[in-house]
């Protein structure tokens, strides 16, 4: 559904993306993670269209994605890390301007959102806080049923009892068949409802995998305690995760029966050997 060839932008000198690829496949949740400045928002500008890429190519639905291309957006539901609405507007006035763009009525998918995301449609734009905002936000994006869903930063300001009423409407439109580009630094929303994850760091894609592959990641998590720490810490010469007075815990990467074999030189209290968790891999790859 969504296609990425080589996308590269920059600001003047400065880089916000660089060769960036990679493919979204039709009914899945994408997860784009990454802490702030990492590249996420520059890349949904170029997917919407709002600022002009460098170079490189976007597809949707194997269609070149050109700005003049109107039935394009057609399909694309798309919310904003920072919305920006008429504020003179009631919420209801809002829907219903909106619902105008269309060629079909779409009054009672906005109705059910309504009911489920809890908004006040009789307030104003200007008098709702970031989380209500953010509400109406998800609602203007997803009104429509759009093929291609893309949330920029989408749970940030909401509260998490409507995160988790979120997280289900998601569920919901991918069973639907809809395709969702899903940017966020959160890993735990992550984890939850994403079939794949893309990591962008300092505007390059460093690992595009599942879920569950990116957690058989190849190293372990190594803690020791012993009171012969001090001698083990400067023979392996690893960097630390945490230390204290006799514990280490470390990321190790090369064969575990080479750290055995050095372990057996000294006393050893405990040793304990972990897979990864999502957190770690993600840590990982920012630490390289």
């Amino acid at each position: 559904m969504l296609k990425i060839k080589e996308l590269t932008k920059y600001y003047g000198n400065i880089k916000g993306v660089e060769n960036l690829s990679l493919h979204v496949k039709k009914g899945e949740i994408f997860g784009f993670i990454g802490p702030n400045g990492a590249g996420k928002s520059t890349t949904i500008k170029c997917i919407m269209n709002q600022i002009n890429k460098t170079s490189g190519e976007i597809y949707i639905n194997n269609i070149p994605n050109e700005k003049i291309n109107i039935e394009l957006k057609k399909l694309i539901g798309y919310l904003p890390d920072e919305i920006n609405l008429y504020d003179d507007l009631t919420v209801k006035e809002m829907f219903e301007y909106s619902n105008s763009f269309y060629d079909k009525d779409y009054s009672k998918n906005v109705a059910y959102l309504v009911e489920k995301l809890n908004i006040d449609t009789t307030k104003k734009i200007e008098e709702l806080s970031l989380g209500n905002l953010k509400k109406v936000g998800i609602v203007l994006a997803m009104m429509h049923e759009p093929k291609l869903l893309i949330l920029d930063e989408a749970t940030s300001g909401l509260d998490p009892l409507i995160q988790e009423t979120f997280y289900k409407l998601l569920l919901e439109e991918k069973k639907k068949g809809t395709t969702i580009f899903f940017s966020s630094h959160n890993l735990n929303e992550v984890k939850r409802i994403c079939d794949r994850v893309g990591i962008i760091k300092d505007g390059n894609l460093i690992e595009v995998n599942t879920i569950d592959e990116l957690s058989k990641a190849d190293f372990s998590i190594i803690t020791i305690t012993s009171k012969d720490i001090q001698k083990i810490k400067k023979e392996l010469n690893q960097k630390l995760i945490s230390e204290q007075k006799n514990k280490i815990k470390f990321i190790y990467q090369k064969d575990i029966n080479n750290l055995i074999k050095l372990l057996s030189n000294y006393h050893v209290d405990k040793i304990l050997i972990e897979n990864p968790s999502i957190e770690e891999v993600f840590m990982h790859y920012y630490r390289r």
